[in-house]
């Protein structure tokens, strides 16, 4: 007879399955995320893309504008005598005499080259030549005594010949030795920098040590200049004057001059010369004016205003506006010619009138103030209001 089963471990599990635990309340939280996350990426592949454009300011000219008492126009001081000074021959900068606001008289030597070189040079030159000067007053003294023996016809006639011909031929080898004497001297005299003119240094080029050499032959890290210098009783006030404007202006017109760097302070001047020819980019002539007021305060490259002041019977003149853009960014169409503006990031197209082409600039008579940034090359897909990305050159 076999032994009962023990049933005394056996239970019944009162949980529930694993698998079903919270089931109810987990599903549609998963699923709600599931379509946000689907939502913001649909939202961030289709969303409007920004256009990457070019971009350009519309500039208004006017070179000079019209005060109470005539015009005005803005520039630079310059200097009409300004040098780059540099060596005459290839070398080592051994000698530097003068340092930026030094003073300097004409011919006065302000660098040297290393020289050894060209001093052996010019030295075996001098002995060459003095060895051929000897050899060419032999050679005379030879030919006199030739000739005395063909008097007596002791010697040939072809003896007496070959006695001139090298004597001729002495002077000649002494007087190409005299002119490679003289190059080896220009050479070695060519190793001191000179002043070209009195003035003042502006600006050191070189320093001790580096290579420098004559503009035609630098390259690499070889300095074509030593230093740069002017003479500061020469300067003057150059000005863009509107080409509207210039009948106002004449030669020995009298000027008012106001730096930047001192406005409370006004220099008297003079219209010394109305350029010849006008920029027809800027729609300007130049024109340069002297300074009668000398003063130490008065540096090159300084900006500058110039009035220049009418006279009682001269009529006033009023300038029209112009708006320049380069060309590119008009677009031409059958509903008329326009251009993209770009503001706060947003394009928007506006009608303007178009007037003469200057170089690669068009004017606009019409439709633009200045000052605007303009689409350059705008794409046929750009849209009014378009979200537009500024392209970074």
């Amino acid at each position: 007879m076999s032994t009962p089963a023990d049933l005394s471990r056996l239970r019944i599990s009162r949980e529930e399955p694993p698998s079903k635990r919270g089931g109810p309340g987990l599903v549609p939280w998963v699923v709600l995320v599931a379509i946000l996350l689907l939502g913001a990426l649909g939202w961030a592949f289709f969303r409007e893309r920004p256009l990457e454009v070019e971009v350009a300011t519309a500039n208004a000219t006017g070179g000079g504008s019209v005060s109470e008492n005539g015009i005005t126009a803005n520039g630079y001081v310059v200097a009409r005598t300004k040098a780059s000074v540099s060596a005459e021959v290839m070398g080592r900068l051994e000698y530097l005499g003068v340092r930026e606001g030094s003073t300097v008289k004409q011919g006065e030597v302000i660098a040297r080259i290393k020289s050894d070189d060209y001093h052996a040079a010019l030295g075996a030159a001098h002995a060459r030549a003095e060895q051929l000067r000897l050899e060419a007053e032999q050679a005379d003294r030879d030919l006199k005594r030739a000739e005395e023996l063909s008097k007596r016809n002791v010697i040939a006639v072809s003896d007496l010949e070959n006695a001139r011909t090298k004597r001729a031929s002495s002077l000649a080898a002494a007087d190409a030795a005299q002119g490679d004497a003289a190059l080896a001297q220009a050479n070695y005299d060519h190793t001191f920098v000179h002043a070209p003119f009195s003035g003042t240094v502006l600006r050191k080029d070189a320093e001790v040590g580096e290579i420098v050499a004559p503009s035609s032959a630098g390259g690499g890290l070889t300095r074509t200049a030593i230093v740069t210098m002017a003479d500061l009783s020469t300067l003057e006030v150059e000005v863009d004057v509107n080409e509207a404007y210039i009948a106002q202006v004449r030669n020995g017109q009298k000027c008012r001059i106001t730096l930047d760097a001192y406005p409370d302070t006004s220099f008297a001047g003079v219209a010394r010369q109305v350029v010849p020819t006008a920029d027809r980019q800027k729609a300007t002539v130049q024109v340069k004016v002297s300074i009668l007021d000398r003063d130490p305060r008065i540096l090159p490259e300084m900006g500058a205003k110039v009035e220049f002041l009418r006279e009682a019977d001269t009529p006033a003149t009023t300038a029209p506006r112009r708006v320049l853009v380069p060309g590119s960014a008009v677009v031409h169409g059958a509903g008329g010619d326009k251009v993209w503006v770009v503001s706060e990031g947003k394009a928007a197209a506006r009608s303007v009138d178009v007037g003469p082409a200057r170089g690669d600039q068009i004017e606009i008579r019409r439709g633009l103030e200045g000052g605007e940034t303009i689409v350059i090359g705008p794409p046929a897909r750009l849209k009014d209001g378009a979200t537009v990305k500024v392209k970074r050159g």
